[in-house]
């Protein structure tokens, strides 16, 4: 019988005056409890609930990006589900308002509508529904460069920005009223090289991100060993070399990927060829990045000498921040000094896997999933923010190739 049914037939009861009181009473108390539980449950049930997306590599067993459900009140990850067959979608980003994904295609080709004779990669639109998280391609654009790698979306939401690595540039592509991009309105072609002959003698885009104030972009490049600044104007959708042009990291570095810390006063760059990350201080009014300090994301006594660092993520309680190692394989936790934003290692983490290259928290930031391109698998682990400790959750879940890793709450 329902609820309304229920409740029906006990006023009609109460009104003819048969129930003694104590039944009444006890009676409702059953019926409110009844009422309101599964509700509330089901609720919670909800919001404890993620989809997981995977972008990556498909030279080997993998097809596309492929999707998860992530259980946050258990940790249980369920078995990976083909959403989006493309060729290498290494890396993955979330409209921040629209149930829009977007992912790179890393190739380098001579795809319709690039520059003639300029290989190029692409970058690509889905929708995504938000019960089952299935996607659906609403458009693409060539990239502005080769390799593209990385991708972010400004806060509003009206431009794509992409890094190309064997482009050696950095792109803007403004977006439509539906989120999806159009040709790019800028690329930025760096120029450079630095001291490692065999991974710098000319420019590497390998990310891209803009700061809090929407205002500029900053663009590591491995091999200028740079971080390229810009302007970035939201009516036109362009970026611009910034009056500072770029901060430097130490020759021979390799800046791969940044991270703002939540209180957008400090900035940190994992550099992949020395396996170190350097930490700034960041004047949000100017734009600035100055280097505060740079520390080894491996213990003393690491002996890797083949090690490079991939991903970096500050955690959202601020107190936290984390590399990966692949050849130590191995997690690098950092405790964050808040007055000062200086880093101190805490553990090194093995990451359940070969390779681990991109990693993230969950919303809830009690669980991280890393992404272990080496052993084809990914691995859950449980992160206590008082104590700063991983814990892995469970046995690594296969996939093919995995290289990102973003989450978005279920909505039923």
């Amino acid at each position: 019988m329902s609820a309304a049914r229920k409740l029906k037939d006990f006023s009609h009861q109460l009104t003819n005056g048969w129930f003694p009181l104590a039944v009444l009473l006890l009676t409702f108390a059953q019926l409110m409890f009844s009422m309101g539980k599964p509700a509330e449950a089901q609720e919670t049930k909800a919001a404890a609930l993620f989809h997981v997306y995977f972008g990556t590599y498909t030279s080997g067993t993998s097809e596309g990006i492929y999707r998860s459900t992530f259980d946050a009140s258990t940790g249980a990850l369920s078995t990976p589900e083909l959403v989006a067959k493309v060729t290498n979608p290494s890396f993955l980003a979330m409209h921040p308002t629209k149930p829009v994904i977007y992912c790179v295609s890393e190739v380098a080709e001579s795809l319709p509508g690039s520059e003639a004779g300029r290989p190029t990669g692409a970058v690509i639109a889905f929708s995504r529904e938000a019960a089952n998280g299935s996607l659906k391609e609403l458009g693409w654009k060539p990239s502005g460069g080769a390799g593209p790698c990385h991708l972010s979306v400004d806060l509003a939401g009206s431009a794509l920005f992409v890094a190309n690595y064997g482009g050696g540039s950095v792109a803007s592509l403004p977006l439509n009223a539906e989120g999806v991009p159009e040709k790019p309105s800028s690329v930025m072609v760096h120029e450079g090289s630095s001291i490692n002959k065999q991974r710098q003698q000319k420019p590497h885009a390998h990310s891209i991100n803009l700061d809090q104030s929407n205002r500029y972009a900053f663009a590591a490049d491995l091999g200028c060993d740079k971080i390229f600044i810009y302007q970035f104007d939201p009516a036109t959708r362009t970026l611009k070399p910034h009056d500072i042009p770029s901060a430097p990291v130490a020759a021979g570095s390799g800046p791969r990927h940044l991270a703002f810390h939540p209180n957008g006063r400090f900035a940190y760059v994992i550099n992949e060829l020395t396996s170190t990350i350097t930490a700034f201080k960041y004047d949000s009014t100017k734009g600035d990045l100055e280097p505060i300090q740079t520390v080894s994301t491996l213990p003393k006594d690491a002996n890797t000498p083949g090690n490079s660092t991939a991903e970096i993520v500050a955690h959202p309680s601020g107190n936290w921040l984390v590399g990966s190692n692949r050849g130590h394989d191995s997690l690098a936790l950092f405790s964050i000094r808040p007055e000062t934003g200086e880093l101190k290692l805490v553990a090194n983490v093995p990451a359940g896997g070969k390779t681990p290259r991109n990693f993230a928290f969950d919303p809830t930031g009690q669980w991280l999933i890393a992404a272990h391109q080496g052993s084809n698998s990914v691995q859950v682990f449980a992160f206590n923010a008082s104590t700063g400790t991983l814990t892995p959750q469970g046995e690594p879940v296969a996939i093919g190739a995995p290289v990102c890793v973003r989450f978005v709450p279920v909505k039923p």
